[in-house]
């Protein structure tokens, strides 16, 4: 039988987009009906496999993606977001292959849920590009996720603090201004289809929360503290607001974790 980082790899080793699509969903089933076995000897890769398609681009020179109510800005917001999916179908089965080992079973159980639910939404925004006469790939990218679980990748609580505490949670603040503007502009279709990415993604950043809790809890360390030490130690950037507390809030990502880094504070 393969073995569950066995299928994790290979998802990560899949280029093609609706191929790498694919293989996620069929791990997601293989996983839940029991025929994958909980083994974690086989290495993940150090890089994902990647299209010919996007072009990626340092963060400073990806072009200002305009505004919703024209059909190219449109385009140009629903690729950024499509990419960013893309690249969380990775990092969600990366985090289950490479550091599955180290929690209780339900670990993967719940990295399967998340790799599933985004290869659902890049399928879904890449069948709304395609509505629109574009595509994912006809754009170029930047790689900035990939670029932090590159950096956490021998450190199971650096990389949940960064990646869905820090990355993934910032997405909870941008989406709801994208909706509104999607929606203002008379697009209705992807205004749906970002706002159920919104309400998964505060699912999302809740399992990085609680897995961070989780390794908190077993080494006796204080969250909140750990979390500003593994920010400052492996994320680049600064926290930005404004932020969407509610939101944060339902996740569990609560102030006390973000407020005292977002004003500059030493934490």
């Amino acid at each position: 039988m393969t073995t569950i980082a066995e299928a994790c790899a290979a998802v990560l080793s899949t280029a093609d987009p609706r191929a790498k699509v694919r293989a996620a969903r069929r791990t997601a089933r293989e996983w839940r009906a029991g025929r994958l076995v909980l083994d974690f000897a086989a290495p993940m890769p150090e890089s994902p496999a990647r299209p010919a398609r996007p072009e990626f681009l340092p963060p400073a020179r990806m072009a200002r993606r305009g505004r919703a109510g024209s059909e190219a800005g449109r385009i140009a917001m629903l690729h950024a977001v499509a990419h960013i999916e893309f690249s969380a179908i990775d990092l969600a089965f990366d985090v289950a292959g490479r550091f599955g080992g180290q929690f209780p079973r339900a670990f993967v159980d719940d990295w399967m849920r998340v790799g599933a639910d985004e290869a659902m939404h890049f399928a879904l925004l890449d069948r709304r590009l395609r509505a629109l006469g574009s595509h994912y790939g006809a754009l170029p990218a930047h790689d900035g996720l990939w670029q932090a679980a590159g950096a956490t990748r021998h450190d199971a609580l650096a990389r949940l603090a960064v990646v869905p505490m820090v990355l993934e949670a910032r997405g909870l603040d941008v989406t709801p201004a994208m909706v509104e503007r999607f929606a203002r502009g008379g697009d209705g279709t992807s205004a749906r289809i970002l706002t159920r990415i919104l309400n998964d993604e505060i699912r999302h950043v809740g399992t990085g929360v609680r897995w961070f809790g989780f390794v908190c809890a077993a080494q006796r360390f204080e969250p909140a503290v750990t979390w500003h030490k593994m920010v400052r130690e492996h994320f680049g950037g600064s926290l930005k607001p404004p932020f969407n507390d509610s939101a944060r809030a339902s996740a569990g990502l609560t102030k006390e974790y973000y407020a005292a880094l977002a004003a500059g504070e030493q934490a």
